[in-house]
């Protein structure tokens, strides 16, 4: 069973552990995984990027592999999606034909004038997406790292605050959660569908990310106690 994010260390030794099992990790990295494909500049390499996040960890990628597929059976792909008949409202609308998981992680910068938002994107995206996949790279490398759980440093624990928050981003807009009213009617339609229902399965992944990202950014909060 998981254990919460806590505070241990001191000064520079400073460190963020939590207590997660193999197949919690290889859930947690495979969305990370998901999202990183999503995200990440079209020029990057995966083979490069295997290498550079621990691939040579066969044992985990062995684990992973048998799941059925990478989040343990939640998929975050646009073409694995239900149709949604509601209404997207406009901070969720895809840029032309663009997914719209991708307006969440890459919001325009002005949605008022096409023209400028498009500006806006070729000026910042590219940087943006890097930055995103960086940090999506350092927690799935953290997640895979050997032990029964995980633990990290400062900057891998900004890296990991951040991946989490696209990764419930992506699942949540895939999940039709674009406010907070959207919580309760998934919830209420949960209550009346099979225990197998995919979207089941999902929230409940959904809400571990959840606790998990809480957990340790109330960690990392200047007033947290570290212990010895």
């Amino acid at each position: 069973m998981a254990r919460a994010f806590s505070r241990k260390g001191k000064g520079n030794n400073i460190r963020y552990a939590a207590k997660l099992d193999t197949v919690e990790r290889a859930v947690v990295a495979g969305l990370m995984e998901q999202v990183h494909a999503l995200v990440a500049p079209e020029q990057f390499d995966a083979g490069e990027a295997g290498a550079s996040m621990g691939a040579h960890d066969d044992d985990f990628a062995a684990i992973v592999s048998g799941l059925g597929g990478l989040g343990m059976g939640v998929s975050i792909s646009a073409e694995d999606q239900v149709p949604d008949d509601r209404p997207v409202p406009p901070d969720a609308r895809s840029f032309g034909n663009r997914d719209p998981a991708l307006e969440r992680l890459l919001p325009a910068g002005n949605r008022a004038d096409d023209q400028i938002s498009a500006e806006f994107r070729r000026l910042t995206e590219h940087g943006l997406r890097q930055r995103k996949a960086r940090h999506l790279e350092s927690a799935i490398k953290s997640l895979r790292a050997p032990g029964s759980g995980v633990e990290l440093d400062e900057r891998a624990a900004i890296d990991m605050v951040v991946a989490l928050t696209d990764v419930r981003l992506v699942l949540g807009e895939r999940l039709g959660l674009r406010e907070d009213a959207d919580v309760d009617r998934l919830e209420e339609e949960l209550a009346d569908m099979d225990d197998d229902d995919p979207r089941a399965h999902a929230m409940s992944v959904y809400d571990f990310l959840t606790w998990l990202q809480e957990t340790l950014a109330t960690a990392m909060l200047p007033g947290a106690h570290p212990s010895a």
